[in-house]
């Protein structure tokens, strides 16, 4: 496999919260994505590499992840930010609208970013094509990232794990290079 990491991107963990452990959102796939996260943001501190993180805070009354909710907005357990690790906080699926994303990372220089969290097909998918449109090498951490079920406009049920393949076709060489957690692991560790 052709080295695709050439420097350490930032890593972007999105949303890991409370709040998506919520009955409302119905069944998830990749029952594993916080656990990946954990190994990959355990390699970036090894590393100092950049860790950001988003936090959503939503205006919509009904949601989980509502900023009046302490509980839905606190980071789960497995993904909890250290003191100096930067968070934006955000009220719209893309970390890069109404933050100070995209300014840090011009700041700080940084020209790629390694996107995982929740969820797939919401903030995942909006910052992924943002970052992209924006110009930095993205790089998609597919079981680090979860789906959850939906029906559509015409009433068809579609499982997470459908959506969550359909998300990754559509991102795949477009908006992002589509790598796993593993992927990424073995690449830092043979540079």
């Amino acid at each position: 496999m052709i080295n695709k990491l050439r420097e350490l991107p930032a890593l972007l963990i999105l949303d890991v919260q409370k709040g998506f452990d919520d009955p409302y959102w119905g069944q998830r796939n990749n029952p594993q994505a916080e656990e990946n996260m954990a190994r990959l943001l355990a390699e970036w501190r090894i590393l100092q590499g950049h860790v950001i993180f988003s936090q959503h805070l939503s205006v919509q009354p009904g949601s989980p992840l509502h900023h009046k909710n302490k509980v839905g907005t606190e980071f789960k357990e497995i993904i909890q930010p250290r003191e100096g690790e930067i968070i934006f906080p955000k009220s719209v699926n893309s970390a890069f609208i109404g933050t100070g994303l995209e300014m840090y990372l011009k700041e700080k220089k940084i020209k790629s970013v390694l996107i995982t969290g929740l969820s797939t097909q919401h903030c995942v998918s909006t910052t992924t094509r943002m970052s992209e449109n924006l110009g930095y090498q993205t790089f998609l951490v597919s079981d680090a990232i979860a789906a959850f079920e939906i029906t559509d406009h015409k009433g068809v049920y579609h499982s997470a794990e459908v959506i969550h393949e359909h998300e990754l076709a559509m991102l795949h060489n477009e908006f992002a290079t589509i790598m796993t957690t593993d992927e990424v692991l073995s690449q830092l560790l043979s540079s």
